[in-house]
């Protein structure tokens, strides 16, 4: 019998060596002992399954993940090759660009070391990126529509699996749509101020935040509605990289101060003078003094330094 344990461990692998062990250990405790051990041994047949159902799933936006890490990583290159750094440069925006926002997104949520730090393959593939940003320029139209699509894919998927992961660590709502957002866009604000910029999240540039912010209330929304974690990944990806996409192709903007001033300067220049601010019933008072020739009540000129 022990030999039987031990043949059916070395054919299933550690689970079974495992096995085989709890066997030899009963050996002697009666059939009581063996009947847990194989409702335990039938339990442990179902885990598997599930196991590998969730990882293969995850492995499926794992890929993504590394792509928009290399992607990442070619971005932060460009960046370095415009300001005409040297190959640390490189390798250390393409680090801040590809990881920068996941380790925020990990350090806030206290779940443990950051995953791109116990992954392997995420410092090697911003490595990657950085070294690709060294010898192709990216300058050609083809280059550069397949890196606004490819980064508005990113975009989707990172904005997702922030609130994703989010709500897996038992955050509610407002907190999920902020990792989702500083998920996407962290690294790149960080890379920003690295070289001295201002961050272009920030304004006068193409919606970016935005569409991050769009990702991760589908992916949040269809959570609470109960569908599937694949489907709401999927459907958060899509919503995240349509919207970039969309923005890019519009031009659409959010509006800044400087516009909203500009506005205001314009509608006061194109005021009537003599006319006088108020409500509407003021408003037409005053159209029909002007039309019937009354003189107009002006304001009262405030008083100038000089005329003290």
């Amino acid at each position: 019998m022990a030999d039987a344990g031990a043949a059916a461990g070395a054919g299933a692998g550690p689970l079974g060596a495992v096995a085989a062990g709890a066997v030899a250990g009963l050996l002697g405790q009666g059939p009581a002992a063996c009947g847990a051990l194989a409702s335990a041994s039938t339990s442990a047949d179902v885990l598997p399954a599930s196991i590998a159902d969730a990882t293969t799933l995850s492995q499926t936006f794992r890929v993504l993940d590394l792509s928009g890490v290399l992607l990442n990583g070619i971005l932060g290159g460009l960046i370095a090759r415009r300001m005409n750094f040297d190959m640390v440069g490189f390798v250390v925006l393409a680090i801040l660009t590809a990881t920068g926002g996941g380790i925020l997104r990990d350090v806030m949520i206290q779940a443990g070391p950051p995953f791109a730090l116990t992954d392997p393959y995420y410092l090697g593939t911003a490595c990657a990126g950085a070294l690709i940003a060294w010898f192709v320029p990216f300058t050609s139209s083809l280059a550069h529509r397949f890196l606004v699509v490819a980064d508005a894919v990113v975009l989707g998927t990172w904005a997702a699996t922030g609130a994703a992961k989010a709500l897996s660590n038992g955050l509610g709502v407002m907190p999920a749509l902020l990792l989702g957002c500083l998920t996407a866009v962290g690294g790149s604000m960080i890379r920003d101020v690295s070289v001295g910029e201002r961050p272009s999240v920030f304004g006068g540039n193409k919606l970016y935040a935005v569409p991050a912010l769009c990702s991760a209330a589908t992916e949040v929304a269809m959570v609470r509605l109960g569908l599937p974690d694949g489907a709401a990944m999927l459907a958060a990806t899509l919503v995240g990289a349509g919207t970039c996409l969309l923005a890019y192709w519009r031009s659409w903007r959010l509006p800044v101060i400087s516009d909203r001033e500009r506005r205001r300067v314009q509608r006061r220049a194109a005021r009537t003078p003599g006319v006088v601010r108020g409500s509407w019933r003021t408003l037409v008072m005053t159209t029909s003094r002007l039309s019937a020739g009354a003189p107009v009540r002006r304001r009262r000129k405030p008083l100038d330094p000089e005329d003290l």
